[in-house]
């Protein structure tokens, strides 16, 4: 059996998730690979998904997977593969009729082991971070967690304001739903309550409201920093540090080895790439990049592939333009 980790998108359990939200899954597991393909559909042709997969750690693996999802994409009429394969030396192997596509999940990413004990992880926070962590309960601010998906409403209330602001797509209110209804799921909240002793300001967050709200995934040995969102009104309050040092915390209490910031800038980013922000915010926690393959296209049929390109253009050509 290959020693490689099995990322969630790749599990039994992400299979039961796409599943419930009506997609159709094909999951394959043998000594040398495992795969799920999520077959997606599009006005400009079906094709099939593997969200960082297939995984497989040899040649001869990757080379049996490719072979099965091609056979399988014939049976289901899909027009190409899009695969994300974890390792990047692996892509060598990719047969002719693969192109480079635009990376849907991201290509790097951030990991933090939490096994060292508490000062140790403490320590490898920035001194911002640090005093940000140590402060946040003095300044209001509380974080509590649950499964309770009818919660699932705070989330989405903080992305639709920020993400309306931003001029960027969220996930459904329904898909974000059936997330928080897996059992790796947990929603994490921070509130805030008027610290005793001080005077109310003019600008002051309500008693009890949501500041900031995040889905975190575990699987296997990691937790992943999944849908987030933080009240733009209210920057100047720690409630994401608050919220990622007591799911870290959390995760570490419950056994679990590393946390998965989920996506950062590449290391040669220029400094206007719109993920430098959060990058630096990520990396104040102390941990490593990650780099995996990125994500390609096989295809089975040129012509309608190329069909399936024009059309998402044009797609995205009226989008822009309303």
């Amino acid at each position: 059996m290959f020693s490689m980790n099995i990322p969630i998108t790749q599990s039994k359990e992400w299979q039961k998730l796409q599943e419930d939200i009506g997609e159709t899954c094909f999951y394959e597991k043998e000594n040398d690979y495992q795969y799920l393909a999520i077959l997606t559909k599009r006005p400009g042709g079906n094709y099939l998904y593997l969200p960082y997969g297939p995984v497989t750690d040899t040649e001869a693996g990757f080379k049996k997977a490719l072979a099965s999802l091609q056979s399988l994409a014939r049976e289901q009429k899909a027009v190409f593969i899009r695969i994300e394969p974890l390792n990047p030396d692996i892509v060598k192997y990719l047969p002719k009729n693969t192109i480079k596509s635009k990376d849907l999940n991201p290509k790097d990413t951030w990991v933090l082991d939490i096994t060292p004990d508490k000062p140790t992880l403490l320590t490898n926070f920035s001194q911002g971070t640090r005093t940000r962590y140590n402060t946040f309960a003095k300044k209001g601010l509380s974080v509590e967690s649950t499964k309770d998906s009818s919660a699932i409403k705070q989330l989405i209330a903080l992305q639709d304001k920020l993400f309306k602001k931003k001029n960027l797509n969220t996930f459904s209110p329904e898909y974000l739903k059936a997330e928080l209804d897996q059992p790796f799921a947990t929603l994490y909240l921070v509130k805030y309550h008027h610290p005793e002793g001080k005077d109310r300001e003019e600008h002051e967050p309500a008693d009890g409201q949501v500041l900031a709200a995040s889905l975190f995934f575990d699987y296997n040995d990691t937790r992943y920093y999944m849908q987030s969102a933080a009240d733009i009104d209210y920057k100047k309050l720690p409630a994401t540090v608050a919220l990622l040092t007591t799911a870290i915390f959390d995760a570490k209490e419950q056994g679990i080895k590393y946390f998965d910031f989920w996506g950062i800038a590449p290391e040669d980013a220029p400094d206007d790439h719109p993920w430098k922000g959060f990058t630096k915010f990520k990396q104040s926690f102390g941990g490593r990049p990650v780099a995996y393959a990125g994500t390609y296209d096989i295809i089975i049929n040129p012509f309608k592939y190329h069909l399936y390109q024009l059309v998402r253009k044009i797609n995205q050509k009226i989008r822009r333009s309303r």
